[in-house]
């Protein structure tokens, strides 16, 4: 029997979602053993554990609809990704940003 669901949800979306939640999950219970390690209470691990889980969940919830929601979105109602800014190229000769200044051999003071 097919599913009611459009193909579009039944992807598990953007693996670096899926990576970004694991690791969530990962901390929600690693940050409370750490804190029981260094002598916190147990209420006190256990609230955060409860509090982080919260936390994850609603950004979980925040990023697959977020991902759906671009999916819906036509190419052409994209918004255009912006050029990628690094790399240590100048964008003419003697441009220079901030740093020591090499001219004028006049000493200060």
């Amino acid at each position: 029997m097919p599913s009611s669901r459009p193909a579009a949800e039944t992807r598990s979306g953007d693996p670096r979602t899926t990576e970004l939640i694991r690791w969530a999950a990962f901390s929600c219970v690693l940050v409370p053993v750490v804190l029981l390690w260094y002598g916190a209470s147990l209420g006190g691990a256990a609230g955060t554990a409860v509090g982080l889980t919260a936390v994850t969940a609603v950004c979980r919830l925040l990023l697959r609809r977020s991902e759906r929601c671009a999916a819906r979105l036509p190419d052409r109602e994209r918004p255009p990704r912006a050029p990628h800014r690094g790399g240590r190229r100048r964008t003419g000769t003697g441009a220079r940003r901030g740093g020591r200044h090499s001219g004028g051999g006049t000493p200060v003071g």
